[in-house]
């Protein structure tokens, strides 16, 4: 078994998992943010394959007055936990077995109850893990062959989101590299060299602009005055931008209001229909 290490925090919800837990962690976050500023201290116990694991679960929370949320597909596992739970009076959610009983109904066939399937080692998942390296090795423009590789390449100034938007990308498959838009440095000859469509200009407001940098730099402890957050600096990189994506020719994408997620759709979108 693997567990997180303790935190001192409160409440705190136990991930258990005979996989590696991600599923589970993922819903309990989903649902945590519903609460937010409220912290929740999510620990994951993973591999689960035998009682004694459980047991070490139970006893921790136990100690905490946390609750369990698991996603164990083997009955025995799972019976034991939920028995231990009921004992010892834990709060216990089993996320995947009514989600299994009702898809068993509707197929009329049994589960196979094997862990770790959705981790299954297919083609899809090594694209996955080749477009998340991608993204990684060429991020913030590291390296100018990776715009000649890329998918989709990203390009706008610093604080756009081209990382977390590449990093999303990536996940779906797609091999992304980002390139900063700087007035200081001129851009890679390799970016006029590319197919249009393959680019993607990221652009925003001055004032959101303004305020995430701001926000960026109380982060690392700096003053906001900064030259990096300064409206004039800002409007400068800005307006340079807006002429190399002129240049470039490429679709633009304004992220002023834009959730990560929401610009990646729509980016996925452009690429689907050919745009």
């Amino acid at each position: 078994m693997v567990m997180d290490s303790e935190r001192e925090m409160t409440p705190t919800v136990y991930v258990v998992s005979d996989s590696a837990g991600e599923t589970a962690e993922s819903v309990v976050r989903a649902a945590a943010i519903q609460f937010s500023p409220a912290a929740v201290d999510i620990r994951r116990a993973t591999f689960i394959q035998n009682r004694e694991g459980i047991d070490q679960v139970i006893e921790a929370a136990r100690k905490t007055g946390g609750m369990i949320v698991f996603t164990l597909v083997v009955p025995e596992l799972r019976d034991y936990l939920l028995e231990r739970s009921v004992l010892y009076k834990i709060v216990c959610m089993d996320l995947l077995s009514p989600i299994i009983y009702n898809l068993e109904n509707i197929l009329n066939r049994k589960s196979r109850h094997e862990p770790g399937m959705i981790h299954e080692l297919d083609d899809d998942y090594f694209k996955r893990v080749e477009a998340i390296e991608f993204a990684v090795k060429y991020d913030d423009g590291r390296d100018p062959a990776g715009v000649l590789k890329a998918d989709i390449v990203l390009v706008g100034v610093s604080r756009t989101s081209k990382t977390p938007l590449a990093m999303y990308l990536a996940n779906k498959k797609y091999k992304v590299a980002n390139v900063p838009l700087v007035p200081e440095l001129k851009p890679f000859k390799e970016l006029f060299t590319i197919p249009q469509h393959k680019i993607v200009g990221l652009k925003i407001s001055t004032e959101k602009l303004n305020a995430i940098r701001k926000e960026r730099l109380k982060a690392l402890g700096l003053h906001g005055d900064a030259s990096y957050a300064r409206l004039e600096r800002i409007e400068q990189e800005l307006r340079y931008s807006e002429e190399i994506m002129t240049r470039l020719g490429c679709q633009v994408i304004d992220v002023s209001n834009r959730a990560v997620e929401e610009t990646a759709g729509f980016i996925q979108e452009m690429f689907r229909s050919g745009l």
